[in-house]
């Protein structure tokens, strides 16, 4: 009997471990320095995060490093969520002159936030939002209408020399609730709390359609390109201080 209580203990533990370990690879740090949107990456707070890959083919052929690399940070403080990437793409590409328009056929940054990170369907409600960022400064997706519309949650900027373009960005987070009134308050950001995140980004170099869609974590099957409706897909992260 003794060694049964003494399996279980063990069992326990290595389950506690175990989550600790997978739930601290899944922080996201804390600001407490004042982050400016500038595309320059040399805040102090930028400085003490490591960065993340974004290496996960979710759509379009094996392409060479140089024609696409990417990379991303996250940070939080109570008013927002905040991304810095390094996209390194050897053509940028913005052929739809409506924004409104297939927009995901141009070169765009994606970021899917699951405010709860309840997971689930999202196609054409607020339960976690897709913002693409294109080129030309807009940020779109879709509505409870089934219709894509402009949304300023989003503040952003991108510096871009040479293939290297810098994105800088900081997030108003709102809950699934969202009516799309301006009125409507947006979210404050405490310490514990756990967000579904994923982040993406459209390649195109010379095509009618987009050519590639990379990504930042691993998805089954063989259609991956699913984010844009199925928030269960995201990593869940938490926020620490």
């Amino acid at each position: 009997m003794k060694d049964w209580y003494r399996i279980c203990f063990l069992l326990i533990i290595g389950i506690y471990f175990s989550c600790n370990e997978n739930h601290n690879g899944n922080q996201i740090a804390f600001s407490k320095n004042e982050i400016q949107i500038d595309g320059n990456p040399s805040d102090v707070s930028w400085q003490k995060v490591e960065w993340r890959q974004m290496n996960h083919k979710w759509l379009g052929p094996d392409i060479p490093k140089e024609d696409f690399q990417g990379k991303f940070k996250l940070l939080w403080d109570e008013d927002h969520l905040y991304v810095l990437a390094e996209i390194v793409d050897d053509t940028l590409i913005d052929i739809n002159e409506d924004g409104l328009e297939f927009y995901w056929n141009d070169d765009c940054f994606e970021v899917f936030v699951d405010e709860d990170a309840s997971g689930g369907e999202h196609t054409f409600n607020y339960n976690a939002f897709a913002y693409h960022l294109s080129l030309d400064n807009k940020v779109v997706d879709i509505g409870r209408d089934s219709i894509p519309h402009y949304y300023d949650h989003v503040k952003y900027v991108r510096k871009t020399e040479g293939n290297t373009s810098i994105w800088e960005l900081s997030i108003d987070i709102y809950d699934d609730e969202y009516d799309m009134t301006p009125s409507y308050p947006k979210m404050k950001l405490s310490e514990h709390k756990e967000m579904g995140i994923a982040i993406a980004y459209c390649d195109n170099d010379h095509s009618e359609e987009r050519e590639h869609f990379f990504g930042s974590m691993h998805i089954d099957g063989e259609d991956k390109n699913r984010t844009w409706k199925d928030a269960s897909l995201f990593e869940k992260f938490v926020l620490a201080k």
